[in-house]
């Protein structure tokens, strides 16, 4: 009815509507755009991430068409969320959030442009929109390049060559040009590391690549570049983390462009739709941000992981093929189907009086698009910062066009609403065109409404036919790795938490192990968060409480390397260090151990095992109840440990250090 409502407003002429009987009088309010007097800043886009980290891990391994289906509902232009900037990490082996993703140059004298799924992912959206922006960003860095110190600005020649090999490969091996580069994600940066960078780069000639500093909050970099001229020339763009739509007056002072470069983090469901609502209008609004950019692009990766299902949408589920389209993607689809990075937003205040806000936006060649939203305190809450409490209220808004817009006659009119009582909201729905009269029309809104008002016919909602539901992990699964050229370096579901787990071709093996699942970080990186000690890779099913787990092990680390497998793995991302299951391990000093942690520290039973390196064994993990028992080699090892907790989890396989080690054969029932 409501819906209903508004579409007869909408397609009435936009005088004072006749009040309902009874009804208070909706707060009117009149608001002008006029471009007569010159514009806003310039518009720059409404992204996502990919990473920090391994936020897409699960999306490749789809099947088709739903993987495309996916990729078109971020990607493809008036289709869905038609997104302006794609954002990804720049793979640092270690530990970024959800998970690892893989560097490109693993060790000093190693170079790969075809690890990971980033590469990938940006092809597929620089297919669907050639026009796409593209930002790299590292959260982490190979451990070479500290010389053994958790610090990447000691030999900053180092990092910045680091870098721009990853700007040059992406263009010398995927034909892809980098937009926009970062220096290190949410931690310290060094001015002296940044004018480096962008030598660097200008002299592979990578001018028109832009630097953003410091993605983490608005100071210090906003002083350092007032007091540092030299500083203040190099940086193009400064980008702040979460900033709860407010900016600095230092940040203004630079002159320098302003963007939200990461924010939303919020659960996906309507009230995360409501959050990213609020700030793609008031992160311009409150705080002169001319882009604002999603963590993360799509939740795939295991729900159980931290931040499960912080994306725009939901691809967790590659086995059977479900996918979600959850509304924050209709709620981006009002601002970037209808704008473009280049296009200019007007000089307006852009706070409604009845609580809410606006923005309007023009090409400059007579276009115009006016957003409104007016999301409610409690249906807008982001994960942070905390949001301080205010009000909004059905109100009645004129808009008075002005300048070169006062010749526009209708406005097509694109709108959705966030039902929180019946949980039925409506989204991105087109409504009947509005009459603009003599350069005025006039709008009643309700609270948790988004409208997209424009000149603009090019919108489209696009919806696929609905995926499969939804199926848990599959309780019987086997994997040899017996594939010669892997469209991807890392076995699928394999969701790697400290150390990167690739495809491996044993060439020096006779026979049944030439195709194999190798952990090749051997020196721990540069962290952004505490990495585990370990190496470990979970897989699964997180509800899982009894199961059977058996792999091929081969030790490569002598005296004293050694690896496990293990089931009901409770923790993994940045919580990885206090991982709980049970954990069989075997070492190259030929000793066995069963520990109820990743660490190693509870140890449940312990003896010989004659297990050597550079040998291949097998071992078996079974947890029935609150017992379990290991076989090595098919023989009985031991038996009738008691475990207690944790009651479920994943399966894992990992390394007792940094270490290269291999894996066949694995199997979960």
């Amino acid at each position: 009815a409501a819906l209903l409502w508004s579409t007869i407003l909408l397609g009435c002429s936009c005088g004072p509507g006749s009040p309902r009987v009874g009804a208070a009088p909706l707060l009117a309010a009149t608001y002008v755009l006029d471009d007569a007097d010159g514009l806003g800043r310039e518009f720059d886009g409404i992204g996502a991430v990919s990473g920090g980290g391994a936020t897409s891990r699960l999306l490749v391994n789809y099947q088709e068409p739903y993987r495309s289906q996916i990729l078109d509902y971020l990607f493809k232009p008036n289709f869905g969320a038609s997104l302006h900037i794609l954002k990804v990490e720049i793979g640092g082996d270690a530990q970024s959030t959800d998970g690892t993703e893989p560097s490109h140059m693993h060790y000093e004298n190693d170079e790969n442009y075809f690890r990971g799924y980033e590469w990938w992912l940006m092809k597929e959206a620089k297919k669907r929109n050639p026009k796409i922006k593209l930002i790299g960003l590292p959260w982490a860095f190979p451990g070479w390049i500290g010389k053994g110190e958790n610090w990447p600005y000691d030999y900053p020649d180092i990092t910045a060559y680091y870098i721009v090999s990853w700007i040059l490969g992406a263009k010398q091996y995927h034909d892809l040009d980098i937009d926009y580069i970062g220096i290190w994600n949410e931690r310290a940066f060094s001015s002296k590391y940044i004018k480096l960078l962008r030598y660097t780069l200008d002299k592979h000639g990578l001018e028109q690549v832009r630097i953003i500093a410091s993605d983490r909050l608005w100071e210090p970099i906003s002083f350092v570049m007032l007091i540092d001229s030299e500083l203040h020339g190099v940086v193009d763009v400064i980008g702040a983390h979460y900033p709860g739509t407010k900016t600095v007056q230092n940040a203004l002072l630079t002159g320098k462009k302003l963007w939200s470069s990461e924010d939303y983090s919020t659960f996906n469901n309507d009230v995360g739709a409501g959050c990213w609502a609020r700030i793609l209008n008031q992160n311009y609004v409150n705080g002169n941000m001319t882009s604002t950019i999603a963590w993360n692009l799509v939740a795939s990766y295991y729900e159980q992981l931290p931040f499960g299902r912080c994306g725009l949408m939901t691809a967790q589920e590659p086995w059977s093929g479900h996918y979600k389209v959850e509304s924050p993607i209709w709620i981006t689809a009002h601002t970037t189907q209808f704008t473009q990075p280049g296009w200019s937003y007007l000089q307006v205040d852009g706070h409604l009086e009845g609580g809410g806000s606006f923005v309007a936006l023009t090409d400059g060649l007579g276009n115009l698009t006016i957003i409104i939203e007016t999301m409610s305190h409690n249906h807008s809450k982001c994960i942070r910062p905390p949001l301080l409490n205010f009000s909004v209220i059905p109100q009645r808004a004129t808009f008075y066009l002005r300048g070169s817009f006062y010749m526009v006659e209708t406005l097509q009119v694109w709108h959705s609403r966030l039902d929180f009582e019946s949980g039925s909201s409506s989204l991105f729905q087109q409504l009947h065109p509005v009459n603009v009269w003599k350069g005025r029309f006039s709008l009643n809104l309700n609270v948790d409404e988004v409208y997209t008002l424009t000149t603009l016919k090019t919108g489209r909602k696009c919806v696929y036919p609905e995926p499969p539901p939804p199926q848990p992990f599959p309780s019987s699964y086997k994997d040899d790795f017996n594939i010669r050229n892997p469209p991807f370096s890392e076995a699928p579901n394999f969701a790697d938490q400290t150390g990167v787990f690739e495809y491996f071709v044993n060439a020096s093996d006779p026979g049944d192990h030439v195709f194999t699942l190798r952990q090749v970080v051997v020196q721990r990186p540069i962290t952004w968060v505490s990495d585990a000690d370990q190496t470990i890779s979970v897989i699964g099913n997180f509800k899982w409480v009894n199961m059977t787990v058996t792999c091929d092990i081969y030790i490569e680390k002598p005296r004293d390397g050694g690896v496990f497998i293990a089931g009901r793995v409770d923790n993994g991302g940045i919580y990885v260090r206090r991982t709980k299951g049970v954990f069989f391990w075997v070492f190259a000093d030929g000793t066995y151990r069963v520990t109820g942690d990743l660490a190693g520290k509870e140890v449940l039973m312990k003896g010989l095992s004659g297990v050597r390196d550079n040998a291949w064994h097998t071992l078996t993990l079974n947890i029935q109840g609150n017992s379990a028992s290991g076989l090595l080699n098919g023989y009985l090892l031991w038996e009738n440990v008691t475990v207690s907790k944790p009651k479920n989890g994943w399966a894992a396989l990992g390394t007792r250090s940094f270490e290269f080690a291999q894996f066949d054969n694995f199997h979960i029932e």
